[in-house]
């Protein structure tokens, strides 16, 4: 079943490719998702646009990586979060998503949630470093303050 990709899947490819799987997979689990549209001539033209929006956000080379890291360090990302108790503890964890929404919100630039790598869950307030990883050579570490809602 030939597919075309509107999302980068783990080990298949990234939003733009052009993916070949087996039926079961594509019916059953890439198509309800959203993660892939059927492959037609029609959608040759969808292709070229995917791949425009994905050209304008990759980060183009390792100085283009560092440019960003150097952004990403600079800025002061703050999250508010629900707490439980006087010690500190959130009801919940910090996800990638929130990381992603409040660099996004500190005037940082787009990221996508799976790049963010977050050593241990972060369930307390205080000060805890995330890495962003922007190319396979360069990690940027910005340190998010996690303050009680």
């Amino acid at each position: 079943m030939k597919l075309i990709l509107t999302a980068a899947v783990n080990k298949l490819g990234i939003a733009g490719d052009i993916v070949d799987v087996k039926p079961g997979y594509g019916r059953n689990f890439l198509l309800p998702q959203g993660y892939a549209i059927a492959w037609t001539k029609g959608a040759e033209k969808q292709i070229l646009g995917i791949q425009r929006a994905r050209d304008a956000r990759e980060i183009r080379g390792i100085e283009h990586a560092n440019q960003v890291r150097d952004q990403l360090e600079a800025l002061g990302v703050s999250l508010s979060a629900r707490t439980g108790s006087d010690e500190g503890k959130l009801y919940g964890a910090i996800t990638p998503a929130d990381v992603v929404a409040a660099v996004k919100k500190a005037g940082g630039p787009a990221l996508d949630k799976r790049s963010v790598v977050i050593a241990k869950p972060i369930k307390t307030t205080g000060n805890h470093t995330v890495g962003i990883k922007l190319n396979e050579a360069v990690t940027a570490h910005i340190t998010v303050d996690v303050v009680a809602a």
